[in-house]
């Protein structure tokens, strides 16, 4: 049994180095972790149970600091012909494709976009469709894998709202294209209709 515990041990460390999301990787790693220091413990080997010790104090740090410490949010417009936005779907085109169906995407005359910056770093894309004068569709809200921690979506969605009713908008629309995405509408506020459609209310 304490060998297979060493084994699960290291199987879910491995799997923690596998993430690409920062928040993933720390919680996962906390957990291996943990049991390594356990197992340590167990069959009599310190260095083994202090090292993960270690890594367990310095995982409970570093996600103290991205829980815990105030951050940065700020949205940003984009323009029509950004040539950042082109540079941007094009480099994290295969995920755009997973999560949208398609990675092109511009902003004309009835739609807008938005960088949302988290210290100072463009941390995902946000780009709208007008509908109607009271109505916006979600053509593209993408965070950067390291950034979903749902931060973004909160700060967009809630904290900002303002930025949206103050242009008269008081429905939101969303057409999720995996699970994955249809989670993350649902707690962004969205509620799944008839038709299909992820609708949020403004007001």
């Amino acid at each position: 049994m304490l060998e297979w515990l060493g084994y699960a041990a290291s199987l879910i460390i491995l799997i923690s180095l596998l993430m690409s999301s920062i928040i993933k990787l720390r919680f996962i790693n906390l957990f291996g972790s943990i049991l390594f220091a356990i197992y340590g413990f167990m069959i009599g080997s310190i260095p083994v149970a202090v090292m993960n010790i270690g890594i367990v104090v310095i995982n409970l740090f570093y996600l103290y600091k991205i829980y815990g410490s105030k951050e940065y949010f700020q949205l940003l417009q984009v323009d029509s012909n950004s040539k950042y936005l082109k540079a941007f779907t094009e480099f994290y085109k295969t995920d755009l494709e997973k999560f949208f169906n398609k990675s092109d995407f511009s902003i004309g005359a009835d739609s807008f976009g938005l960088y949302i910056l988290r210290d100072m770093i463009p941390a995902g894309i946000f780009i709208a469709r007008k509908i109607d004068d009271k109505t916006l569709h979600v053509e593209l809200d993408y965070a950067v894998a390291a950034y979903r921690d749902f931060k973004l979506g909160n700060y967009l969605y809630e904290t900002k709202k303002s930025f949206f009713t103050d242009l008269g908008y008081e429905l939101m629309t969303a057409t999720a294209y995996n699970a994955e995405h249809a989670v993350y509408l649902q707690k962004m506020g969205f509620i799944k209709s008839e038709d299909q459609l992820f609708k949020k209310i403004l007001v």
